[in-house]
This record gives structure tokens, C-alpha cells and sequence, in this order.
């Protein structure tokens, strides 16, 4: 537009001064600007953009967005019956104040529409955003004013909304993101300080339902004994098989804690050893298995337990977490 010579015409405009702008835009028909209508959305065109540079109206938008911006979700259509966009379903029509919205569900908002499932819009209430403008940019009323506030209109559609909307998710996002690693944080200081159970005969059990549970058998310096599978959940539903393997190994190898993994099936498993009697109190814990799976494929695992697949690895880590937490977590990469 301005290329096209339509900035006095655009400067005309916004003097706001009642000029007959209709008949002025007439002298700026040129080859490049067919009629008046041209003429006079070009200088909008540019009057847009000076709104959009306006120091003022971004600050009062921006105080807006951090006061009254809405996150809106919506599911996309085709990705609906996803079996993957499932853990996502409760975002598949979801609306609720930017500044309200919890770190962990707008992470997972991010997440969801990274991965295709859904759309999301920050926005407030477009009058709102109107007045404000106006307030700051309209002058008086006449015949340039219809002119104005097209361009105002343009203006926050086209350039500001967009530019500050993105603005305010990313505050939000970077508030997010620093509340996940300061819990992040805690809980690893307090995993990593958790007191150890120390010398202790341990019985670990990585959890499982179709594939079984593992168990292996653990002196107090943490050397693995024995290791067997087990079936007690569905869909073998092997208990009473189970809990007479699980008695025979805590007897014969002298446990003295059982250590469940806080995996799948973890609850269910944990509900089936304490049904069990035992000949002796066992004490029975829940322990993380983060980073289990990682120990059991790294090179340390595999020159100790060389003769032993990852289940059983995995499942040893779980046992030595308990023994000694810091001593076991270390050893995973970080």
C-alpha cells in the first residue's frame, strides 16, 4: 500500500478531521489502485499496521490477556477415535482461564496438540479488546470513523491478536515449565534422600498383568539369589499358585522386605502379597520404577547380570532401590 502511494491518504484518515474521504481517495486512483474502494483499503492496510505498532495498545492488550485470556480445546475431527489421542479426551472440548490453568494440564494441552489431536485458541472477549483499542485510538466522530474502525478490526484479527495471544501462552508456558522442574526437582531430592532399608534379604517384584511378574531373590549385599516369574493378576489369575511360590521364596531365601515396583499393575500385585500369610513379619514397599528399564539395558547391567535378560535387571534395581536408593539411582544416565 504505501508502495502504491496511499500513505497521506492513510495519514488523512487518521486525522480523524471529517474529510470527505470518499471523494479524496478518488485522486489516488493509479494502475496500480483500480478504484476508490482500492484506494481506501489499502490506506487501512496501513493504518493497521500502525495501530499494531502502537506501544499503548499492545501494553493494554497485553494486560488484558494476562488478566482474561481463555484457553479453548477442540478435538480434531479425524484424529477423534484415536486409540493414542485417548489420553488426551479430556481436552477433546475444553475451555478455562489461561491463568488458572494448572503447569501439569497445560503441558499436556501443549502435548496434545503437538501430537495432532487437538486445536487450541488463547483468546478474551473481541470487544473487549475493541474498546480498549478504540478508546486509544478513536478521536471523534464523522465520516473517517467507519474507516478507523475497520482498520482497528483488521488491525487486532489480523496482527495483534495473534502476536499477543502467542505472547501470553508463552508467559504461561514458561511459568509452566519452571513449576515442572521445581517438582521435578523435589520429588528426584526426595527419591535420591529417601532413607535406605539397609542389609536387608529382599524380595523385588517388577509387576505385570498378561506378561507375568518377575521376581528375583536378593541377599543383604544386594547379589541376586533366585528369579522366577509369577502370574497372580489377569489374565492367568494364577493366586493361589503364586502366593504358595511367594511363601516358598521368602522362607527358603529368608526375605525381609518385599519391593513392588510402582509400575503397571502395581496396586493389584501389591493387594495379592499382603492377602498372604507369613511365617514371619515381611515388610512390603512401593518403590519407583523410573529409569528401571534404562539401568537394565546399559552397559553396567549387562557386564554384571550378563547371563540374565532386562526383566531380571530391571527387577534387581527395583530390589537395590530399596536396600540403597542413591546408590542404585546413580547408576542410571541421566
Amino acid at each position: 500500500a504505501r508502495e502504491n502511494g496511499l500513505e497521506p491518504l492513510a495519514k488523512t484518515i487518521m486525522a480523524q478531521n471529517n474529510d470527505d474521504v470518499d471523494f479524496i481517495s478518488t485522486k489516488y486512483i493509479n494502475e496500480n489502485v483500480i478504484n476508490e474502494e482500492a484506494a481506501l483499503q489499502g490506506a487501512r492496510d496501513i493504518i493497521a499496521e500502525w495501530i499494531n505498532e502502537n506501544i499503548y495498545v499492545r501494553k493494554q492488550l497485553r494486560r488484558l490477556f494476562q488478566l482474561k485470556a481463555t484457553i479453548t480445546t477442540k478435538v480434531v475431527k479425524t484424529k477423534k477415535d484415536d486409540q493414542d489421542a485417548q489420553k488426551f479426551n479430556q481436552y477433546f472440548d475444553w475451555s478455562e482461564p489461561l491463568t488458572k490453568a494448572p503447569s501439569h494440564r497445560l503441558l499436556a494441552i501443549l502435548r496434545a496438540e503437538n501430537e495432532g489431536f487437538i486445536k487450541f485458541k488463547v483468546e478474551v472477549d473481541i470487544n473487549e479488546a475493541y474498546d480498549i483499542i478504540d478508546e486509544l485510538i478513536l478521536k471523534s466522530q464523522n465520516k473517517t470513523t467507519p474507516h478507523v474502525q475497520l482498520a482497528i478490526e483488521d488491525s487486532y484479527k489480523r496482527l495483534l491478536n495473534p502476536a499477543i495471544s502467542n505472547e501470553a501462552l508463552q508467559e504461561a508456558k514458561a511459568k509452566a515449565d519452571a513449576n515442572s522442574i521445581q517438582v521435578f526437582a523435589n520429588n528426584l531430592g526426595q527419591l535420591l534422600l529417601a532413607p535406605p532399608l539397609g542389609e536387608k534379604r529382599i524380595l523385588a517384584i517388577d509387576p505385570g498383568f498378561r506378561s507375568g511378574c518377575k521376581i528375583v531373590c536378593l541377599d543383604e549385599k544386594g547379589d541376586l539369589l533366585y528369579n522366577e516369574n509369577i502370574y497372580p493378576n489377569a489374565p492367568q489369575n494364577e493366586t493361589a499358585m503364586a502366593m504358595k511360590k511367594i511363601r516358598s521364596m521368602v522362607n527358603a531365601y529368608q526375605i525381609d522386605a518385599i519391593s513392588i515396583g510402582n509400575g503397571t499393575a502395581s496396586r493389584e500385585t501389591e493387594f495379592f502379597i499382603k492377602k498372604i500369610a507369613f511365617d514371619k513379619p515381611v515388610q512390603v514397599f512401593i518403590v519407583s520404577e523410573a529409569g528401571a528399564s534404562v539401568y537394565s539395558a546399559s552397559k553396567s547391567a549387562r557386564e554384571e547380570f550378563p547371563n540374565y535378560d532386562v526383566t531380571v535387571r530391571g527387577s534387581v534395581s527395583i530390589g537395590r532401590r530399596l536396600s540403597d536408593p542413591l546408590a542404585e539411582l546413580v547408576k542410571i544416565d541421566p
